[in-house]
C-alpha cells in the first residue's frame, strides 16, 4: 500500500499534476503521526520519594506512579473506574487512556487527586471514584503549562520586570487604583492605596492614616510594588509617572455573534514609546516618614524588580534594567537613610539578555541569574561577560569576583538548585561534550569554588532531569530525534542508574511511513563555527531525482528552534515532493556570545549567510537537493525573516511565505524588538525595516495577515503591501478574518502548498472547487 501511493504521488508529479488525494495525504500527515509513539514518559511530578507521570499508549495515555525508595511502578490508580467517574460528572464521554488531563496532584492523604479539566477544577476520590467540580476561584490545580511566545507580557512580580511597559492588555481602567491589600509581618497593620498614596491602617478597620500625599493621576504609588521589611519597620513602595500608554486598535469584520463588526483597542507599547518611570520611596512606619530614594544609579529605567528585603531589615534590593538593555545591575538601598548603592553592574556592547524567554526549552533561565548568600554576604552571578554563559561567584560588599564557578566554551542552560549548606550548585548545560551536538543539554553539580564539577547525565542525547525535593533523586529522559526516548531513575550520590521506566517505542511510527530528519551540520561564515540542522527527506526519496527545497525558518534571538529531541513531528510538504529543511543560523540563541550578538541592531541578517552556505553543502553532498529552487516560509518573526529572504537574498531564495511578520520592528511589541535592536531608535531599524526595503522584492511572496493579531500589529503586514503597490510589485496575500497571531488554518495550509507547487515545483494544483475540497 505504502509503494503504491509513493507511485500515485510522482506520477502524478511528474504528469504536471497533482491531486486532491496527495494533498489530503498532506494535510493528514501529522494526524496520522502524532500518537504513534508508545512509551513516552511525561514530565514527571515529585511527592517526597513518591513522583507519577504520563506515559503514552496507543490512542492515548497512562498515569504511572513510582516509589523511587522501593524502586516499584505501579498504576497511579484505577484509569477505567476514574474514566466512568469524570464521565457522570462531567457530563462526557472518556476512556481509561483518554481521561481529560495532562497531569494532577495528589490530596495530602492520597485518597483523591486534583486536576483542572473542562475550564474548571476537579476532585476525584480513588476510593469510590466520585468526581467533584470543586467551586469556581479556586487556584487551578496540575494546569498544562502553555507554550509561550513573544507577546508574553514583561511585568510580572517576583523578581522579574515589575514596571515595565505591557503588550496585550485590554485598553480602559485608571492606573495606580489597585485594592491589593499588604499585611504587616506582625499582622498588626495593612499597606494599600488610596486615592494614587499609600494608606496604613491597623488590621480589620477602615480608618488609618496616609504614608504619603504626593501621590496622583500622574505619579502614584502601585500595591503591587509595596514591601514590607522582615520586622516591620519600614516599607518600600514605587511612585511611578506614567509613560505614553498607546493603543493598537482592531476591528472584527466577522463576529460570530452578530452581523456588525466590532472595535476593541489593546495596550501596547512599541519600540522608542515613553516609559513608566519609577521611584522607590521608603517609608518609617514608626515616624511615618517618607524617603525617596536618588535615582543617580538607575536613571533610565525600561523595568525594575520587586522589592526583596534583607533579611535583616536594614536594606533592600532590587534590579535595575536600563534602557537600551545594555546596563543591568543590583541596587541595594539602606532602609534608615534611603541610600542606594551599586553591588553590580553588569555591562554590554550589545545586549545584555535579562531574563527567561519565550521559545527556548523548558530549562533556559535567560543569562541573568542571581542567588544571594548569607544574606548578601555573597551571591552568585550568572553573566557572559567572557563570552559564554557562565556561573560566578561573587562578594556582596564589594561586587567583585571571588571566583568562578563554571568556566568554558559552553553554556549553562538553566540552574536547578542552590545548596547553600553544602555549598555547591546543580546546573543544566549545553555544549560541554565536545563530540556532541553543542545544543544537547545535560546536567552538573559543581561547589561554589568552582571544585568538582561532576556530570549527572552520561549518554549522548538531549536531556531533561526532573529531581526529588531533596535533590536524592531525579528522573533523567533523554533522545535525540532520531532515536527515540529512554527515561530512566537515578540516584545523586552515583552515576549509575537506579531503574528503568520508560524505552519509548517509535516501531509502529515507522510503519506508517514516517522517516527520521537527518541532521547536518556545516561551516558557517566564519569558516570555523558549525551551523546545525536537520533535514525532512520527501516520501518515497529517489536520489537520481532532483526535488525543490523549503527552509522552515524561525530565527528569533530569544532562542533555538532546530529541533534536537524524537518527535512524531512531519512536515507535510514532504508529502508533495519537497524537501524541508530548518537550521540555526547565528544570531540565534544557546552558542556563545559572540554567535549571539549576530543579531544585535540586525535582525534583517537572520543567519542567512550561514544558512545559504548551509543549503550549498547539503547540495554538494546530495545532487537531488536542487539549490536552484529554494523556498521559505515563516511566522511572526520568522515571517519578517521569509520576506527578507527575497528582499535581500533573492539571488538565492525564490519563493516565501510570510504569516503574521513582525514587518518593520518599531511597529512591533517593545521589549522584543528593543533587547535585539536598541535604543533609541536609530538608523538600524530602518536597515531591517521590510517596508523600507519592499521596492527589492524578486521572486514570489505571499502575505498572510490574521485581522485580531495581538502580537505582531497587523498594521505591519498593511504597510508592507502599501510599498509593495507603491513599488508596483506583484505579491499575494491571505486576509484572515477574525484570525489571531499565526491564523490560517487549513485554508492557509493549502494555499501554502499551492504557492510552493506552483512557483518551485512548476505544477499546477488541483481546482478548488473541485468537489473532493470539502473532504479536506
Amino acid at each position: 500500500m505504502i509503494r503504491f501511493s509513493l507511485l500515485v504521488v510522482f506520477a502524478s508529479s511528474l504528469s504536471g499534476q497533482l491531486t486532491w488525494s496527495d494533498y489530503e495525504r498532506a494535510t493528514g500527515a501529522r494526524a496520522k503521526y502524532q500518537n504513534l509513539i508508545e512509551r513516552t514518559a511525561g514530565v514527571p511530578t515529585w511527592d517526597g520519594d513518591l513522583f507519577w507521570y504520563r506515559v503514552s499508549v496507543t490512542g492515548g495515555g497512562r498515569f504511572v506512579l513510582v516509589d523511587a525508595g522501593a524502586k516499584t511502578k505501579v498504576p497511579a490508580f484505577d484509569h477505567a473506574r476514574l474514566a466512568d467517574g469524570i464521565s457522570k460528572a462531567a457530563e462526557g464521554k472518556y476512556e481509561a487512556i483518554t481521561l481529560p488531563f495532562m497531569t494532577f496532584r495528589f490530596t495530602p492523604n492520597r485518597g483523591a487527586i486534583t486536576f483542572e479539566a473542562k475550564g474548571s477544577n476537579w476532585r476525584c476520590s480513588l476510593t469510590d471514584y466520585v468526581c467533584l467540580k470543586l467551586p469556581a476561584g479556586e487556584a487551578p490545580i496540575g494546569r498544562r503549562t502553555p507554550e509561550a511566545d513573544e507577546s508574553a507580557p514583561d511585568s510580572m512580580e517576583d523578581g522579574v520586570m515589575l514596571d515595565a511597559p505591557q503588550v496585550g492588555l485590554r485598553s480602559g481602567g485608571a492606573p495606580g487604583l489597585e485594592a491589593s491589600v499588604k499585611e504587616s509581618p506582625d499582622r498588626k497593620f495593612e499597606a494599600l492605596i488610596q486615592n494614587f498614596n499609600v494608606y496604613l491602617r491597623p488590621k480589620g478597620q477602615t480608618a488609618g492614616s496616609f504614608l504619603s500625599t504626593d501621590g496622583s493621576e500622574g505619579n502614584y504609588y502601585t500595591a503591587r510594588s509595596i514591601t514590607w521589611s522582615p520586622d516591620g519597620k519600614y516599607l518600600v513602595a514605587y511612585r511611578t509617572k506614567p509613560g505614553y500608554r498607546r493603543e493598537v486598535h482592531y476591528v472584527e469584520s466577522s463576529p460570530s455573534d452578530q452581523l456588525q463588526p466590532k472595535h476593541t483597542s489593546i495596550v501596547y507599547a512599541k519600540p522608542g514609546d515613553t516609559l513608566d518611570l519609577p521611584t522607590p520611596v521608603v517609608f518609617d512606619i514608626a515616624a511615618k516618614s517618607a524617603r525617596e530614594v536618588e535615582n543617580s544609579q538607575f536613571p533610565n529605567p525600561y523595568g525594575i524588580t520587586q522589592p526583596v528585603w534583607r533579611k535583616s531589615g536594614g536594606a533592600f534590593t532590587f534590579e535595575y534594567n536600563q534602557r537600551g538593555h545594555q546596563v543591568y545591575r543590583v541596587i541595594e538601598v539602606a532602609a534608615a537613610t534611603g541610600k542606594a548603592r551599586t553591588v553590580i553592574s553588569e555591562e554590554s556592547k550589545s545586549f545584555i539578555e535579562y531574563r527567561p524567554l519565550p521559545g527556548g526549552t523548558p530549562a533556559d533561565t535567560g543569562k541573568i541569574v542571581r542567588h544571594d548568600i548569607d544574606d548578601g554576604g555573597e551571591f552568585v552571578w550568572m553573566s557572559e561577560r567572557d563570552g559564554w554563559a557562565q556561573l560566578y561567584l561573587m562578594d556582596g560588599a564589594t561586587g567583585r569576583v571571588k571566583n568562578r564557578i563554571t568556566k568554558g566554551d559552553w553554556v549553562v542552560r538553566s540552574v536547578e538548585k542552590f545548596d547553600d549548606a553544602k555549598r555547591q550548585v546543580w546546573f543544566g548545560a549545553s555544549g560541554v561534550n565536545a563530540n556532541e551536538d553543542p545544543y544537547f543539554v545535560h546536567y552538573y553539580r559543581v561547589n561554589y569554588d568552582g571544585s568538582g564539577m561532576v556530570a549527572l547525565t552520561e549518554e549522548a542525547g538531549n536531556h531533561r532531569a526532573t529531581f526529588s525535593p531533596d535533590m536524592r533523586y531525579y528522573v533523567d529522559e533523554w533522545s535525540t530525534v532520531t532515536e527515540p526516548s529512554r527515561a530512566v531513575l537515578r540516584r545523586t550520590t552515583d552515576p549509575g542508574i537506579a531503574m528503568d521506566l520508560e524505552n519509548a517505542d517509535a516501531s509502529k511510527l515507522v510503519a506508517a511511513g514516517w522517516r527520521a530528519p537527518e541532521v547536518f551540520k556545516a561551516k558557517g561564515r566564519d569558516g570555523t563555527t558549525d551551523i546545525w540542522g536537520v533535514i525532512w527527506w520527501p516520501r518515497g526519496y529517489d536520489a537520481a531525482k532532483k526535488y525543490p527545497v523549503v527552509e522552515s525558518i524561525y530565527a528569533g534571538p530569544h532562542g533555538s528552534f532546530v529541533p534536537k529531541t524524537f518527535s512524531a513531528a512531519s512536515q507535510p510538504l514532504t508529502e508533495l515532493g519537497f524537501i524541508v529543511v530548518q537550521i540555526d543560523g547565528m544570531g540565534t540563541n544557546n552558542r556563545s556570545k559572540l554567535f549571539h550578538d549576530v543579531a544585535f541592531q540586525n535582525l534583517k541578517d537572520a543567519g542567512f549567510p550561514d544558512r545559504i552556505l548551509w543549503h550549498k553543502a547539503v547540495a554538494a553532498k546530495y545532487p537531488a537537493y536542487d539549490i536552484s529552487r529554494v523556498g521559505i516560509f515563516g511566522t511572526s518573526a520568522g515571517g519578517q525573516s521569509a520576506m527578507g529572504a527575497l528582499l535581500f537574498h533573492p539571488e538565492f531564495y525564490k519563493s516565501a511565505v510570510a504569516n503574521s511578520g513582525c514587518h518593520d520592528n518599531r511597529m512591533d511589541k517593545i521589549w522584543w524588538n528593543e533587547l535585539w535592536m536598541g535604543w533609541p531608535i536609530g538608523p538600524q531599524y530602518s536597515a531591517s525595516s521590510n517596508v523600507e526595503h519592499a521596492y527589492r522584492l524578486q521572486g514570489d511572496l505571499l502575505l498572510v495577515v490574521p485581522e485580531m493579531d495581538t502580537n505582531v500589529d497587523p498594521a505591519s503586514t498593511f504597510q508592507v503591501v502599501n510599498a509593495l503597490m507603491t513599488a508596483n510589485k506583484k505579491f499575494e496575500m491571505l486576509f484572515v478574518p477574525g484570525g489571531g497571531h499565526g491564523a490560517g488554518g487549513e485554508f492557509g495550509t493549502r494555499l501554502l502548498f499551492d504557492f510552493f507547487v506552483h512557483h518551485l515545483m512548476g505544477v499546477e494544483p488541483p481546482k478548488w472547487q473541485a468537489s473532493r475540497v470539502a473532504a479536506l
